[in-house]
């Protein structure tokens, strides 16, 4: 069981295999099943990670001191390998303490309170994507299972966390990558993690995993799915996965995302088989030479996409929208202060949004730039608090009527904002 032996490599390489026994122990009653399951699906997998750029993760029985410090060493220069060719220039958040997560915070949805927590671990492996520079916040370097272990023990230390413990009913874990991916985000945390949650949030309804599309294992998903299910409520699985564009040249070619819609297709068809959830992060007008008119249509046809998938396979989809700021130390930074990129308005993601009224998905609307816009280059502008508090209230509900009533209060007062077109849904 490769979830096993993972954990096992990583705790004999800090000679602390006493540990690797509990949690083996633990996995017995899956083990029968996972031996017997998904052998079409661990043949996709090592497919996948196979073709992925640069370095391949180490076999399970290489677990020397040295093959450990050599595959760190591979895994950093893949990072930035990607950062050089993304065109980036950002320096890695090297200083951050490592015991600490990086950031959270609450939201609302129509899913109720949720926790996000971006954890500290080393960067993003792909590093590339044209206009990201969330991989900025992350270190360079490995960062052990016992910092992040020390970080998740902190998060259920605050008090904020400890005050809303019994509302919380969903919880998105992130680390500005890909939390499946074992070479950057340890396992033996991510199993700690799993055990914080159902000790103290009790009324858990959801528990979402950003990654990308290769790291996802079917075995890994299987178990942690069914360690949620002794939690005081069951708790469904859900993967974050960043598709940001829908149209495949410029999510490819433009904007280097690295993901075919054959791969997210059977993604899916995977997520379906196991009732488990997605969420799709997709970016208005996330490159240069895009119009506001392009950006909207384009979300228009990743919701009929998404719509579509809903309807063929039964998966419960949900499209997070996120307005692009000109992000630091990326070429959208550069392109924004030569006055050849202008950020989204947020008049324009309740146009793109609307397109959803009627649909078989939910729609969240990020309304955050994270303190991660260069100076001037965010989609916040001042004034309109008032707009943002519209559109988190449609968060909260999925009222479209909300939506429609903000684009027609606006063009009654200023006339249509998307030339040729009133794109109302």
């Amino acid at each position: 069981m490769r979830v096993g032996f993972r954990i096992h490599r990583e705790l004999k390489s800090t000679q602390q295999e006493g540990l690797f026994v509990f949690l083996l122990v633990a996995m017995q009653p899956v083990r029968h099943k996972l031996a017997n399951a998904g052998v079409k699906h661990r043949a996709n997998r090592s497919q996948r990670r196979n073709s992925f750029p640069l370095v391949r993760l180490l076999k399970i029985e290489e677990t020397s001191m040295e093959d450990v410090v050599q595959n760190h060493q591979r895994i950093e220069k893949q990072i930035l390998i990607g950062t050089e060719i993304g065109r980036k220039n950002y320096r890695f958040n090297e200083g951050h303490d490592p015991n600490r997560p990086v950031q959270m915070w609450f939201q609302e949805s129509l899913e109720g309170k949720i926790l996000f927590i971006v954890f500290y671990s080393q960067a993003c492996r792909w590093s590339r994507c044209l206009g990201c520079n969330l991989p900025s916040k992350m270190s360079k370097t490995h960062v052990n299972f016992k910092a992040l272990m020390a970080q998740m023990d902190d998060v259920f230390s605050r008090p904020e966390v400890l005050e809303q413990r019994h509302v919380l009913k969903k919880v998105i874990v992130s680390n500005n990558g890909s939390v499946l991916d074992e070479a950057t985000f340890s396992s033996t945390a991510l199993m700690y993690l799993i055990a914080k949650l159902n000790l103290h949030l009790p009324n858990l309804s959801v528990l979402s995993l950003e990654t990308r599309a290769e790291y996802v294992d079917f075995e890994e998903l299987e178990f942690i799915a069914r360690a949620m299910e002794e939690g005081d409520t069951p708790t469904t699985l859900e993967l974050g996965v960043g598709f940001e564009v829908f149209d495949d040249r410029i999510r490819n070619e433009v904007f280097f995302k690295g993901l075919e819609l054959k791969t997210f297709e059977k993604l899916v068809e995977m997520l379906a088989d196991y009732k488990f959830q997605l969420k799709c992060y997709f970016m208005q007008k996330p490159v240069m030479d895009m119009s506001d008119a392009e950006a909207i249509l384009d979300i228009h046809r990743a919701i009929d996409y998404l719509n579509d998938l809903v309807r063929q396979h039964g998966v419960k989809i949900n499209l997070h929208l996120n307005p692009t700021y000109a992000a630091v130390g990326t070429i959208l930074e550069q392109s924004f202060r030569k006055g050849e990129y202008s950020p989204p308005r947020l008049m324009d993601v309740a146009r793109s949004a609307l397109h959803g009224r009627g649909k078989d998905i939910t729609i969240f609307l990020g309304l955050s730039d994270e303190g991660l816009a260069c100076e001037g280059g965010s989609f916040l502008h001042p004034g309109e608090e008032g707009l943002v508090e519209k559109l988190e209230a449609f968060n909260r509900t999925q009222d479209y009527h909300l939506l429609s009533e903000l684009l027609a209060e606006r063009e009654n007062r200023h006339g249509s904002t998307v030339p040729g077109s009133r794109f109302n849904g």
